[in-house]
Protein backbone atom coordinates (compact mmCIF):
# COMPACT_ATOMS: atom_id res chain seq x y z
CA UNK A 1 0.00 0.00 0.00
CA UNK A 2 0.97 3.64 -0.49
CA UNK A 3 0.59 5.36 2.86
CA UNK A 4 0.31 9.06 3.71
CA UNK A 5 0.60 10.14 7.33
CA UNK A 6 -0.34 13.47 8.87
CA UNK A 7 0.89 13.92 12.43
CA UNK A 8 4.24 12.20 13.01
CA UNK A 9 4.35 12.93 16.74
CA UNK A 10 4.28 10.78 19.86
CA UNK A 11 1.86 8.24 18.34
CA UNK A 12 2.09 8.96 14.63
CA UNK A 13 5.81 8.37 14.21
CA UNK A 14 5.85 4.84 15.71
CA UNK A 15 2.80 3.99 13.59
CA UNK A 16 4.70 5.20 10.53
CA UNK A 17 7.70 3.09 11.50
CA UNK A 18 5.59 -0.05 11.92
CA UNK A 19 3.86 0.47 8.57
CA UNK A 20 7.20 1.00 6.82
CA UNK A 21 8.62 -2.11 8.47
CA UNK A 22 5.63 -4.06 7.14
CA UNK A 23 6.65 -3.13 3.62
CA UNK A 24 4.29 -0.26 2.85
CA UNK A 25 5.51 2.82 0.97
CA UNK A 26 5.14 5.67 3.45
CA UNK A 27 5.14 9.44 3.05
CA UNK A 28 4.82 11.81 6.00
CA UNK A 29 3.79 15.46 6.20
CA UNK A 30 6.67 17.60 7.50
CA UNK A 31 6.11 21.36 7.65
CA UNK A 32 8.58 22.77 10.18
CA UNK A 33 12.25 23.29 9.17
CA UNK A 34 13.59 21.40 12.20
CA UNK A 35 11.25 18.50 11.47
CA UNK A 36 12.50 18.38 7.89
CA UNK A 37 16.06 18.04 9.09
CA UNK A 38 15.01 15.16 11.34
CA UNK A 39 13.12 13.51 8.47
CA UNK A 40 16.15 13.79 6.22
CA UNK A 41 18.39 12.34 8.91
CA UNK A 42 15.97 9.42 9.33
CA UNK A 43 15.77 8.95 5.54
CA UNK A 44 11.99 9.35 5.56
CA UNK A 45 10.03 10.06 2.40
CA UNK A 46 8.24 13.31 3.25
CA UNK A 47 6.25 16.15 1.74
CA UNK A 48 5.81 19.72 2.90
CA UNK A 49 2.11 20.09 1.97
CA UNK A 50 -0.98 18.05 2.74
CA UNK A 51 -1.76 17.71 -0.95
CA UNK A 52 1.63 16.22 -1.79
CA UNK A 53 1.42 13.90 1.22
CA UNK A 54 -1.91 12.32 0.33
CA UNK A 55 -2.55 12.65 -3.41
CA UNK A 56 -1.12 9.22 -4.34
CA UNK A 57 -1.90 7.42 -1.09
CA UNK A 58 -4.16 4.40 -0.86
CA UNK A 59 -4.56 5.06 2.88
CA UNK A 60 -4.08 8.32 4.76
CA UNK A 61 -3.57 8.24 8.53
CA UNK A 62 -4.50 11.27 10.63
CA UNK A 63 -2.75 11.28 14.04
CA UNK A 64 -2.81 14.94 15.07
CA UNK A 65 -3.36 16.50 18.50
CA UNK A 66 -7.01 17.48 18.78
CA UNK A 67 -10.39 17.94 17.11
CA UNK A 68 -9.58 21.38 15.73
CA UNK A 69 -6.49 20.03 14.00
CA UNK A 70 -8.45 17.10 12.54
CA UNK A 71 -10.86 19.53 10.90
CA UNK A 72 -8.02 21.77 9.76
CA UNK A 73 -5.98 19.07 8.04
CA UNK A 74 -8.83 16.93 6.71
CA UNK A 75 -11.56 19.32 5.61
CA UNK A 76 -11.74 22.28 3.23
CA UNK A 77 -10.26 22.89 -0.22
CA UNK A 78 -6.69 22.38 1.03
CA UNK A 79 -7.49 19.49 3.32
CA UNK A 80 -6.61 15.84 2.90
CA UNK A 81 -10.03 14.64 1.72
CA UNK A 82 -10.13 17.15 -1.14
CA UNK A 83 -6.72 15.94 -2.34
CA UNK A 84 -7.18 12.19 -1.93
CA UNK A 85 -7.81 9.99 -4.94
CA UNK A 86 -11.20 8.28 -5.32
CA UNK A 87 -11.30 4.95 -3.50
CA UNK A 88 -8.63 5.94 -0.97
CA UNK A 89 -9.29 5.57 2.76
CA UNK A 90 -8.80 8.09 5.56
CA UNK A 91 -8.04 6.41 8.91
CA UNK A 92 -8.68 9.02 11.62
CA UNK A 93 -6.95 8.13 14.91
CA UNK A 94 -7.11 11.44 16.81
CA UNK A 95 -9.37 11.71 19.87
CA UNK A 96 -12.08 14.12 18.76
CA UNK A 97 -15.78 14.96 18.74
CA UNK A 98 -17.88 12.12 17.25
CA UNK A 99 -19.60 14.71 15.07
CA UNK A 100 -16.27 15.39 13.38
CA UNK A 101 -16.10 11.77 12.23
CA UNK A 102 -19.54 12.18 10.68
CA UNK A 103 -18.49 15.42 8.97
CA UNK A 104 -15.47 13.63 7.52
CA UNK A 105 -17.76 10.90 6.22
CA UNK A 106 -20.01 13.38 4.42
CA UNK A 107 -17.09 15.24 2.86
CA UNK A 108 -15.42 11.98 1.85
CA UNK A 109 -18.54 10.59 0.20
CA UNK A 110 -18.68 13.62 -2.08
CA UNK A 111 -15.16 12.78 -3.28
CA UNK A 112 -15.56 9.01 -3.54
CA UNK A 113 -13.25 8.62 -0.54
CA UNK A 114 -13.82 6.40 2.51
CA UNK A 115 -13.35 7.08 6.22
CA UNK A 116 -12.70 4.87 9.23
CA UNK A 117 -13.17 6.45 12.66
CA UNK A 118 -10.38 4.49 14.36
CA UNK A 119 -10.06 5.67 17.96
CA UNK A 120 -7.09 4.18 19.77
CA UNK A 121 -6.06 3.17 23.27
CA UNK A 122 -2.48 2.64 24.36
CA UNK A 123 0.89 4.29 23.95
CA UNK A 124 4.01 4.17 21.79
CA UNK A 125 5.17 1.00 23.56
CA UNK A 126 1.92 -0.72 22.51
CA UNK A 127 2.46 0.35 18.89
CA UNK A 128 6.00 -1.06 18.97
CA UNK A 129 4.60 -4.36 20.24
CA UNK A 130 1.71 -4.34 17.70
CA UNK A 131 -0.87 -4.39 20.51
CA UNK A 132 -2.51 -0.97 20.24
CA UNK A 133 -6.28 -1.22 20.76
CA UNK A 134 -8.48 0.22 18.00
CA UNK A 135 -12.21 0.93 18.29
CA UNK A 136 -13.36 1.44 14.74
CA UNK A 137 -16.53 3.08 13.45
CA UNK A 138 -17.50 3.04 9.79
CA UNK A 139 -18.05 0.29 7.26
CA UNK A 140 -17.38 -3.21 8.63
CA UNK A 141 -16.45 -4.63 5.22
CA UNK A 142 -13.95 -1.83 4.62
CA UNK A 143 -12.40 -2.47 8.03
CA UNK A 144 -12.00 -6.14 7.17
CA UNK A 145 -10.12 -5.16 3.99
CA UNK A 146 -7.75 -2.97 5.97
CA UNK A 147 -7.18 -5.29 8.93
CA UNK A 148 -3.89 -6.67 7.53
CA UNK A 149 -2.53 -3.12 7.30
CA UNK A 150 -3.74 -2.04 10.74
CA UNK A 151 -2.41 -5.27 12.24
CA UNK A 152 1.11 -3.95 11.67
CA UNK A 153 0.66 -2.00 14.90
CA UNK A 154 -2.73 -2.85 16.44
CA UNK A 155 -4.47 -5.77 18.16
CA UNK A 156 -7.30 -6.03 19.02
CA UNK A 157 -9.09 -4.18 16.23
CA UNK A 158 -12.73 -3.92 17.28
CA UNK A 159 -15.63 -2.84 15.07
CA UNK A 160 -18.06 -0.72 17.12
CA UNK A 161 -20.65 0.54 14.62
CA UNK A 162 -21.11 3.61 12.40
CA UNK A 163 -18.83 6.62 12.04
CA UNK A 164 -18.56 8.44 15.35
CA UNK A 165 -18.90 5.34 17.51
CA UNK A 166 -15.16 4.84 17.65
CA UNK A 167 -14.77 8.25 19.25
CA UNK A 168 -17.74 7.67 21.56
CA UNK A 169 -16.19 4.46 22.89
CA UNK A 170 -12.85 6.23 23.34
CA UNK A 171 -14.44 9.09 25.27
CA UNK A 172 -16.34 6.72 27.59
CA UNK A 173 -13.15 4.72 28.09
CA UNK A 174 -11.09 7.81 28.94
CA UNK A 175 -13.73 9.15 31.32
CA UNK A 176 -13.77 5.81 33.13
CA UNK A 177 -9.98 5.56 33.18
CA UNK A 178 -9.42 9.03 34.66
CA UNK A 179 -12.15 8.32 37.21
CA UNK A 180 -10.41 5.09 38.18
CA UNK A 181 -7.12 6.93 38.57
CA UNK A 182 -8.84 9.50 40.78
CA UNK A 183 -10.39 6.77 42.91
CA UNK A 184 -7.00 5.08 43.25
CA UNK A 185 -5.56 8.37 44.52
CA UNK A 186 -8.39 8.56 47.05
CA UNK A 187 -7.64 4.99 48.12
CA UNK A 188 -4.05 5.99 48.84
CA UNK A 189 -5.30 8.95 50.89
CA UNK A 190 -7.67 6.70 52.84
CA UNK A 191 -4.92 4.17 53.49
CA UNK A 192 -2.62 6.91 54.73
CA UNK A 193 -5.29 8.13 57.13
CA UNK A 194 -5.45 4.57 58.46
CA UNK A 195 -1.69 4.50 58.95
CA UNK A 196 -0.68 2.49 55.86
CA UNK A 197 2.41 3.52 53.87
CA UNK A 198 1.77 4.70 50.28
CA UNK A 199 4.16 2.21 48.67
CA UNK A 200 2.67 -0.61 50.71
CA UNK A 201 -0.95 0.11 49.74
CA UNK A 202 -0.10 0.57 46.07
CA UNK A 203 1.65 -2.80 46.01
CA UNK A 204 -1.05 -4.59 47.99
CA UNK A 205 -4.14 -3.37 46.11
CA UNK A 206 -2.84 -4.63 42.78
CA UNK A 207 -3.48 -8.17 44.04
CA UNK A 208 -7.02 -7.57 45.23
CA UNK A 209 -10.48 -7.07 43.77
CA UNK A 210 -9.88 -3.30 43.82
CA UNK A 211 -7.18 -3.57 41.17
CA UNK A 212 -7.63 -1.55 37.96
CA UNK A 213 -5.66 -0.09 35.08
CA UNK A 214 -5.93 3.26 36.84
CA UNK A 215 -4.40 1.86 40.01
CA UNK A 216 -1.60 0.25 37.99
CA UNK A 217 -0.76 3.64 36.43
CA UNK A 218 -0.52 5.26 39.86
CA UNK A 219 1.61 2.40 41.16
CA UNK A 220 3.93 2.38 38.15
CA UNK A 221 5.00 5.94 38.95
CA UNK A 222 5.78 5.04 42.54
CA UNK A 223 3.64 7.75 44.16
CA UNK A 224 0.62 10.01 43.76
CA UNK A 225 2.96 13.02 43.55
CA UNK A 226 4.49 11.67 40.35
CA UNK A 227 1.14 11.18 38.62
CA UNK A 228 0.14 14.58 37.23
CA UNK A 229 3.55 15.37 35.69
CA UNK A 230 3.38 12.04 33.83
CA UNK A 231 -0.17 11.98 32.48
CA UNK A 232 -1.83 15.24 33.47
CA UNK A 233 -1.60 17.16 30.21
CA UNK A 234 -2.72 14.22 28.08
CA UNK A 235 -5.62 13.32 30.35
CA UNK A 236 -6.72 16.95 30.73
CA UNK A 237 -7.16 17.19 26.96
CA UNK A 238 -9.30 14.05 26.88
CA UNK A 239 -11.39 15.06 29.90
CA UNK A 240 -12.09 18.45 28.28
CA UNK A 241 -13.26 16.63 25.14
CA UNK A 242 -15.50 14.31 27.18
CA UNK A 243 -17.11 17.25 28.95
CA UNK A 244 -17.66 19.22 25.74
CA UNK A 245 -19.17 16.27 23.86
CA UNK A 246 -21.45 15.39 26.78
CA UNK A 247 -22.60 19.00 27.12
CA UNK A 248 -23.29 19.35 23.39
CA UNK A 249 -25.25 16.08 23.41
CA UNK A 250 -27.16 16.96 26.58
CA UNK A 251 -25.80 13.84 28.30
CA UNK A 252 -25.38 13.61 32.08
CA UNK A 253 -21.98 12.19 33.06
CA UNK A 254 -23.47 11.03 36.34
CA UNK A 255 -21.16 9.63 39.01
CA UNK A 256 -18.27 9.66 36.53
CA UNK A 257 -18.82 13.39 36.12
CA UNK A 258 -18.75 13.86 39.88
CA UNK A 259 -15.40 12.08 40.13
CA UNK A 260 -13.96 14.01 37.18
CA UNK A 261 -15.02 17.30 38.79
CA UNK A 262 -13.47 16.42 42.16
CA UNK A 263 -10.55 18.30 43.67
CA UNK A 264 -8.62 15.01 43.74
CA UNK A 265 -8.79 14.56 39.97
CA UNK A 266 -8.18 18.22 39.22
CA UNK A 267 -5.17 18.49 41.51
CA UNK A 268 -3.53 15.07 41.62
CA UNK A 269 -4.43 13.60 38.22
CA UNK A 270 -4.78 16.53 35.83
CA UNK A 271 -2.38 18.83 37.65
CA UNK A 272 -4.78 21.78 37.63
Amino acid sequence: MKIGLIGAGRMGRPILDRLAAAGHATKVLVRQPEAREAALAAELDFATTIVDTVREADIVFCVVLNDAQVREVCLGPRGAIAAMKPGAVLVQHTTSDPETAQLLGVAAAERGVHVLDAALSGGPHDIAAARLTLWVGGDAALLDELRPVLAAYAEPILFVGPLGNGQKVKLVNNALFVSQVGLAVEAVRLAGALGIDEAAILAALQHGSGASRGLAVVASGGSVAALAPRIGALMAKDVATVRAVAQNAGVDLGVIGTVLASDTVGRDVLGG
